[in-house]
C-alpha cells in the first residue's frame, strides 16, 4: 500500500514557487472515487495506479491523494471547503457536478463563521463532505448556519427552515431609541403608521437607521401610512375612524426621502390609493405603502452586464447606475443581482 504517497510534495517543477493544499483520503471504491474528483476538480489525475491515485489541481491549488481498501464513511472528519474567488467560478463548478448526475445542494446569502456566504454542498462516494463557497462579506455575528450531513446532501433533503425574523412597529406605540435585535438579522421591518406620528419628523430617521442596521442585507422594510399630496399647510382636523389616530401627513415627496436617506434601495410604491379618503386645505390625504432593501456587499469588480430594453428613453437605478435603451452598461455581482430579483427585471437583457 503507497501510503507514503500522501506525503509527495504540492510542488511541481512548472510552478516552483507555488503551495498547494494536500490532502489524502481513504476510498472504499477507487473508480468511483477518480470519477468523483475528477468531475469535482475539472482534471485528469495526474497519477493513477491500480492501489492510488493523486490528483494535482492548478485552481483550485490542490493536490489530493486517494487510497482504496479501507472502508471511510465521512471518518472523523467535518468536512472540507473550497473557497473561489467569484460567482462564475461557483456556478461553473455546481454545473459541472450536476451535469455528471452528482447532487449538489446550494444555499444562498447563508450567515456561517462571521461572514455571509453562498455555496454549494456536495458529498463524494465515501461520504466527504465538500463546502464550496464564495464570501459574500464579513458580518459581526457568528452566523447559524450548519453543515448538512452527508445523508442529507447525498439525497437532496432541504434543511429546517431559518424562523423568518419580522420586526413591526405601529402608529399607537412610541418610536423606540434602538430596535432590540442584533445586526444583520432581521428579515422584515414594517412600519404601520410610524410615519404619521407627530415624533416622527425628528425621530423616525433614527429608526430607519436603526432597521437598516437590524435588518439582513436583502431584507425589506415597509413603511405604510396616510400621504398627502402636497405638503400640509393648514393644520391637521380631526379625522374619522381609524384615521383619528394620525397626527403629522407627510408628503409622498417624504415617504420616499425618508427611506432613501436611511441607505435603502429598490424603492417601490407598492400602494398609492387612486382615490384621496380625504381633502384638507385642497391636499389630497391618500393610503401608501413603500418598501425598500437593505443592498448588500457590493464588489468593485464589474464582472456582469445588463441592457436596458425600454420603453423609456434611460433610467437610473437607486445604485446610481444609468441605463440607455440598448446600450449595455457593467455591473458588479451584487448590482446584477439585485437587477434581475426587482420587478423590472423583465426590462433588461441581463448577461
Amino acid at each position: 500500500m503507497p501510503s507514503t504517497c500522501c506525503s509527495t510534495n504540492a510542488v511541481t517543477s512548472a510552478e516552483p514557487t507555488v503551495t498547494r493544499f494536500h490532502t489524502c483520503l481513504n476510498v472504499s471504491n477507487l473508480p468511483k472515487a477518480i470519477h468523483f474528483y475528477r468531475t469535482f476538480l475539472g482534471c485528469d489525475p495526474a497519477k493513477e495506479r491500480r492501489d492510488y491515485a493523486k490528483f494535482e489541481s492548478m485552481q483550485p491549488p490542490l493536490v489530493l491523494s486517494l487510497i482504496p481498501g479501507r472502508p471511510a464513511p465521512g471518518g472523523p472528519l467535518n468536512h472540507f471547503g473550497l473557497r473561489v474567488p467569484d460567482a462564475a467560478t461557483l456556478v461553473e463548478m455546481q454545473r459541472r457536478l450536476e451535469s455528471s448526475g452528482i447532487h449538489t445542494k446550494r444555499e444562498e446569502g447563508v450567515e456561517c463563521c462571521y461572514a455571509r456566504q453562498t455555496k454549494f454542498w456536495v458529498t463524494d462516494p465515501d461520504e466527504v463532505l465538500w463546502e464550496i463557497y464564495l464570501v459574500e462579506e464579513d458580518i459581526d455575528e457568528p452566523g447559524d448556519d450548519l453543515p448538512p450531513t452527508a445523508a442529507e446532501t447525498a439525497a437532496g433533503k432541504p434543511k429546517p427552515a431559518r424562523t423568518h425574523v419580522v420586526w413591526p412597529h405601529y402608529l399607537v406605540q412610541p418610536i423606540p431609541a434602538r430596535i432590540e435585535h442584533g445586526d444583520n438579522s432581521v428579515d422584515e421591518v414594517v412600519l404601520e403608521g410610524s410615519a404619521n406620528l407627530a415624533a416622527a419628523a425628528a425621530q423616525l430617521p433614527a429608526l430607519l437607521a436603526d432597521a437598516f442596521r437590524a435588518l439582513r442585507p436583502g431584507a425589506e422594510v415597509r413603511l405604510h401610512g396616510l400621504t398627502g399630496d402636497a405638503p400640509l399647510t393648514e393644520a391637521l382636523p380631526a379625522l374619522p375612524g381609524p384615521a383619528a389616530m394620525v397626527e403629522t401627513v407627510p408628503s409622498h415627496r417624504e415617504f420616499v426621502k425618508y427611506l432613501a436617506d436611511a441607505g435603502f434601495i429598490q424603492l417601490r410604491l407598492e400602494t398609492l390609493s387612486a382615490k384621496a379618503h380625504f381633502t384638507v386645505g385642497g391636499v389630497g390625504l391618500r393610503e401608501i405603502l413603500i418598501s425598500g432593501r437593505k443592498p448588500g456587499h457590493r464588489t468593485a469588480t464589474t464582472s456582469h452586464t445588463a441592457i436596458y430594453l425600454g420603453p423609456l428613453a434611460e433610467v437610473t437605478d437607486d445604485l446610481g447606475h444609468t441605463f440607455r435603451r440598448g446600450e449595455p452598461v457593467a455591473l458588479n455581482v451584487h448590482d446584477w443581482q439585485t437587477l434581475s430579483q426587482s420587478a423590472v427585471a423583465d426590462n433588461f437583457l441581463l448577461l
